[in-house]
């Protein structure tokens, strides 16, 4: 059975709960852990005299008497300052708020009176506004907040006699859409409930057998649900009664196009035309105001053409979306180049908390290890250029504007290890675009080459804020997918606590976004203080793993995918949880102090640890390089004084024959005359290099550049690679093969 859902912690408004609906809201937060408001003017149904403060008095005693915390308040909702301000003297926050009081005065529209149309839209819509109002900014700061807004059937279907009533309760309809809207980035969500369900309003109206089986106990459980922190349901509306529930949608006709270009339009038109007007099949869905402007946009764009509307089910939206954003998909961004020293790699690992406290992130961040690495995820900041330098907004057909630009996902491949140091070339495409509703992602593909030989590919998703809804298509095959993580306990945990300085350092890889160190900037976009940036939460939980499931070899590192979830303030401890599923590791990260999940959906794919047995080659397979080697060693006995004098550092070799370690060599300059000899350094080799038999001797001749056997994985090497340029010397001017 699935964890029950829990308010600990939570302070929880419920306006008009000395009675039905709002007192079942508030017995069962109370029964679950919140601290509970409960607000109820006292008056009768109609509003029209005050009643008795017992009300709230009597549902708070209830609460206390099982043990739960209430306190009771009997303000109008018109005074929705006072209502907030008793939920923080109490108990010193606000998280959710329930807009549920309201009155019935019903008429036929004729008989409404001036007084009776505006007390029904004080309670109802004004008080709603108050309450809400008085509780969004302490929301906005503590990044939560749930409110839940009361509409009603009359007011989605109209009903006779409720007017005023019915208007009411369809503006806070909007209200709520609009609440949905503004509150997203902030995790403030609102929902409206329309409910079916016996309440000191229709006590008098529906007869008891009735009111029984629409007990207010039957639509709590929503309300609860739409309130708790784990739920992601936003801006919608759902009519609950009796234990059932529904969720309700705006439906639009295809319609009609009923004039033609620079013609008249005219009512005969509209008559000829009103059974395909009023026509559902192929019907539209729309959720947002931009696919609703978006369609007649696209009606627009169709007259000007002189065509029609076409029957295919998909919409005219998505036919113009499609049209708008075919200038964008395949657009090749200008190519650029990206060079790096070792700084540039020590600087990034640094950045992603690479650590001396930690030995085996030495040789991350210190250039004379023998082992020197470069960090498998830099490859994202080889390829950043476009998406860190403002390329977007140049994008032909899109209309973006940077301050709305958020990182959804990363996908990162590895070719090759990555060199200490390198010059790369970068090519990239736009690989799609879709419509999301709330806005557009944008995939980049970005292609990062040694002259023809491809490194390492990334997939930056870019989410672009409002740009959405205009109908285009919400898949594609071009993306690379998040995975969801297993469900069981992770296998491995490694937790990290970011610096104060983290956000500060990592921007010195190249991203200088003020978000992540202007306070001001940061207030604008709505967070308390500067967030770390997602790449760089990326890099310490791709570091995670590396360190638990591949011991650091950066050589079994092939690709990782993230979802970025939420921002990191710098300071928080970065929790990696991980499940090894073969050589897939599935992981999500947390932030330990607030249980945030911050990245998921992600995985990092290994490469199988390599044999490095060494295998003696068959009868008949005699090393060619082992003649190089010892040519060498006779050389050194007339002028390894000198050489070594000049070198002053221990290569290792590794030579393959088949896939496999065939030999190891040891070419010793460090001291003395200088030594070769079979098998590993005896003591620490300062550079290590592996390659077949068959390209040591092409090296050896001339015929293979080192360097582009190098970035072409023919060559690999590890340690201080730059003492190769020493070895040259050995090679081409001793040993006179």
């Amino acid at each position: 059975m699935a964890s029950l859902l829990h308010f600990h912690g939570r302070v929880v408004l419920v306006t008009g709960a000395g009675g039905g609906l709002g007192r079942s809201y508030a017995l069962a937060f109370a029964e679950r852990g919140a601290s509970v408001v409960v607000n109820d003017l006292g008056g009768d149904m109609k509003g029209s005299s005050k009643g008795s403060l017992a009300a709230a008095d009597k549902v708070v005693e209830e609460i206390r008497s099982k043990g739960g915390k209430a306190v009771a308040n009997y303000d109008s909702v018109e005074a929705g300052e006072k209502i907030v301000r008793a939920a923080l003297e109490a108990f010193g926050r606000i998280d959710i708020v329930v807009n549920n009081a309201g009155i019935l005065r019903d008429s036929s529209f004729g008989r409404i009176s001036d007084e009776d149309w505006d007390i029904i839209h004080r309670v109802h819509l004004r008080g709603s506004f108050q309450v809400t109002r008085a509780a969004w900014d302490h929301m906005k700061k503590q990044k939560f907040g749930r409110i839940i807004m009361t509409a009603s059937a009359s007011g989605i279907y109209g009903n006779f006699g409720q007017a005023s009533y019915s208007a009411a309760k369809l503006g806070l309809l909007g209200l709520s859409n609009t609440l949905a809207i503004e509150g997203q980035k902030n995790n403030i969500h609102c929902n409206t409930i329309a409910p079916a369900a016996g309440s000191r309003m229709t006590q008098n109206v529906m007869p008891e057998d009735l009111l029984e089986a629409l007990k207010p106990d039957y639509v709590a459980p929503l309300v609860l649900w739409l309130c708790h922190e784990s739920c992601e349901e936003n801006g919608s509306l759902f009519e609950v009664g009796g234990g059932w529930i529904g969720k309700l949608r705006w439906e639009r006709a295809l319609g009609a196009i009923v004039r033609q270009k620079n013609q008249p339009m005219t009512p005969e038109a509209v008559r000829d035309n009103w059974k395909q007007v009023c026509d559902f099949d192929n019907a539209t869905k729309p959720q947002r105001i931009q696919e609703s402007v978006g369609g007649i946009i696209g009606v627009l764009n169709k007259i000007d053409s002189e065509g029609g509307v076409s029957t295919n089910p998909t919409s005219q939206a998505s036919s113009t979306a499609t049209s708008a954003f075919a200038g964008a998909i395949s657009h090749k961004l200008p190519s650029f180049s990206s060079a790096y020293t070792e700084l540039e790699t020590i600087m990034y690992a640094l950045g992603v908390g690479a650590s001396i406290k930690e030995p085996k992130d030495r040789k991350f961040i210190y250039e004379g290890s023998t082992d020197f690495s470069c960090l498998p995820t830099f490859g994202v900041i080889i390829a950043q250029k476009p998406i860190v330098g403002g390329k977007l907004s140049e994008i032909p057909g899109l209309s973006i504007n940077l301050e709305k630009v958020l990182h959804g996902e990363q996908y990162l491949e590895l070719y090759k290890p990555l060199p200490r140091a390198g010059n790369l070339r970068c090519e990239a495409v736009i690989a799609d675009v879709l419509d999301k509703g709330s806005g557009l992602v944008v995939l980049v593909d970005v292609y990062s080459y040694f002259e023809e030989e491809l490194m390492c590919y990334n997939q930056f998703s870019i989410f672009v804020v409002g740009s959405g809804g205009i109908g285009g298509k919400r898949t594609s095959d071009k993306a690379k997918v998040a995975i969801a993580v297993p469900n069981r306990p992770p296998d491995a945990v490694l937790r990290d606590t970011t610096s104060l300085n983290q956000a500060a350092l990592y921007r010195l890889s190249g991203d200088w976004n003020p978000l992540h160190i202007d306070p001001n900037f940061a207030a604008f976009a709505g967070f308390d203080k500067p967030i770390l940036h997602g790449l760089c939460t990326f890099g310490f939980s791709a570091r995670h793993v590396l360190k638990q499931f591949a011991d650091n070899d950066v050589s079994r590192f092939k690709a990782i995918k993230v979802r970025f979830a939420k921002p990191v303030y710098p300071g928080q401890t970065l929790q990696t949880e991980m499940w090894k599923e073969g050589n897939r590791i599935h992981f999500q990260t947390k932030v330990q102090e607030t249980g945030d999940i911050v990245i998921s959906n992600a995985y990092v794919d290994l490469l199988p640890k390599s044999d490095t047995s060494v295998k003696t080659p068959s009868e008949g397979e005699e090393l060619q390089s082992t003649l190089v080697f010892e040519e060498i060693g006779r050389r050194l006995k007339d002028i390894g004084h000198e050489v070594a004098k000049k070198v002053n550092a221990v290569f290792e070799w590794h030579i393959t024959k088949g896939g496999h370690t065939a030999a190891k060599w040891t070419i010793d300059l460090k001291g003395g005359s200088g030594k070769v000899y079979q098998g590993p350094a005896k003591g620490s080799a300062d550079a290590t290099f592996t390659l077949s038999d068959e390209d040591f001797m092409e090296v050896v001749l001339g015929k293979l550049d080192p360097q582009k056997a190098f970035f072409s994985g023919r060559l690999k090497a590890r340690g201080n690679i730059m003492l190769s340029q020493k070895l040259q010397t050995i090679l081409k001017d001793y040993a006179k093969l």
